[in-house]
């Protein structure tokens, strides 16, 4: 059986500090969690402008900061209504971290997983964050963004493997390198010069941040990020070869993976990373701790 223990116990971006009764009172099922998440946050694109003064609430990257813009605005519990403009903007991310939050509340392992939906876009894989829950038995994958109906598969018990609706960036490097799969068809949306296999190499490196309870956003940059692709290559096959060995229930690859986070600095942003703005604005240095 995986070591799942640490899953259950909350992270700094997890942990919702004085609004911990708000999560002890929200379900756990995946369907009725995903229906909070999305009554709390909405995406900043989602076909609207987004008005300049809140710009900032997508870089809520804690729990706690996202409850307490929630709770100035809203003093009621997470699922009572609220007017869809009024809800916290964020993205995936914060959806997932919401779900992976409540569900440590409860006791509950939890993680969110980085890669790349295929079902956002038509022929195209968008970068995209989902959860994950521990049964007793095994992973349960859904994604708490997106409603529920549909018919080719479910969305609250995510398949999973190379050819799955959602597809991990350890696998999508390993099949962008091999050949069978065009990296440009992986990025923010179609025609947009945020992806290809530099975009698939950094969010390795975020799907390994977030494996060890680092739940940044997806426009932090650190470690190999900023280095040349070609200087990083072979070792993101490494990095995302235990990914995938850690997936297929290879205890040694995840120890090996968490003692590499630990010790290299090209994964582990220690305490400072380089916050982009998904609207183009001036990169700002952050410090995490």
């Amino acid at each position: 059986m995986p070591d799942v223990d640490r899953y259950a116990k909350h992270s700094a971006y997890t942990d919702p500090g004085e609004f911990g009764a708000l999560l002890d009172a929200l379900p756990t099922d995946p369907e009725e969690l995903g229906l909070a998440a999305r009554n709390v946050i909405t995406h900043y694109r989602s076909g609207f402008e987004l008005p300049e003064e809140r710009r900032d609430e997508v870089h809520s990257r804690w729990v706690r900061r996202i409850l307490q813009t929630d709770q100035l605005r809203h003093p009621v519990p997470l699922l009572a209504g609220r007017e869809y403009m009024e809800r916290v903007f964020g993205c995936c991310r914060d959806h997932s971290l919401f779900c992976v939050a409540t569900l440590r509340q409860h006791g509950i392992p939890a993680r969110s997983r980085v890669g790349f939906a295929g079902y956002l876009m038509e022929d195209f894989f968008a970068d995209h964050v989902v959860v994950e829950m521990w049964t007793g038995s095994r992973w349960r994958r859904f994604d708490p963004e997106q409603s529920p109906d549909r018919d080719d598969f479910d969305m609250l018990d995510l398949p999973a493997g190379p050819q799955a609706p959602f597809v991990t960036a350890a696998e999508v490097w390993r099949e962008a390198r091999a050949g069978r799969v065009d990296p440009l068809n992986y990025g923010i949306f179609p025609g947009s010069p945020i992806g290809g296999l530099g975009f698939v190499r950094d969010y390795v490196i975020r799907e390994v941040a977030h494996r060890e309870r680092d739940e940044l956003l997806l426009w932090d940059q650190w470690g190999a990020m900023t280095e040349p692709l070609g200087r990083t290559a072979e070792f993101i096959d490494e990095i995302a070869a235990l990914l995938l060995y850690a997936d297929a229930g290879d205890q040694s690859a995840e120890e090996e993976l968490k003692a590499r986070y630990a010790d290299d600095d090209r994964l582990n942003p220690r305490s400072r990373v380089t916050q982009l703005s998904p609207y183009g604005l001036a990169a700002v240095d952050v410090q995490l701790a």
